[in-house]
């Protein structure tokens, strides 16, 4: 019985990882971006502001195609280039929160209210095991994926 379980969680936990990826195409798309820049502007969101090198090293992208997204975002007038004072050679990426909410709220607005629900439904003990589930999950991840960009 365990196996089985352990099995039918490994495959729920990838159509999660997959389905995420889609629900987050989609909504990029909707916002005019692509999914994969979408997920870049939540890096900047959750982060604040940082340079160009540190976005690079964050996403694993080269300095060339963070230039091309910093770019597409700066287009759309979502950040804002500005250099340090300290050294005019870095060049510090602001995030316009205000504007990207205003982009962005909206089409998480159902998701987020039906999630809420959902977390709702779990008692206080199963919120623990789904914060420690995911909190150990992201520091596999995070591991594996320092593991795969040092070599």
């Amino acid at each position: 019985m365990k196996n089985d379980l352990l099995t039918q969680i490994r495959k729920l936990s990838q159509a999660y990882a997959y389905t995420s990826i889609q629900m987050h195409e989609a909504v990029g798309r909707k916002a005019g971006l692509s999914g994969t820049d979408h997920k870049y502007l939540g890096f900047l969101m959750q982060k604040g502001q940082m340079t160009a090198g540190e976005l690079s090293t964050l996403t694993g992208l080269t300095t060339g195609a963070v230039t091309g997204l910093i770019d597409r975002f700066e287009k759309k007038k979502l950040v804002k280039r500005q250099f340090a004072e300290d050294d005019r050679r870095k060049v510090i990426i602001k995030p316009n929160t205000d504007k990207i909410m205003a982009l962005l709220a909206p089409l998480y607005k159902e998701f987020r209210s039906k999630s809420a629900k959902l977390m709702a439904s779990f008692s206080d003990k199963e919120l623990k095991v789904l914060e420690a589930y995911f909190s150990k999950a992201i520091e596999i991840m995070d591991e594996t994926t320092n593991k795969l960009n040092s070599k």
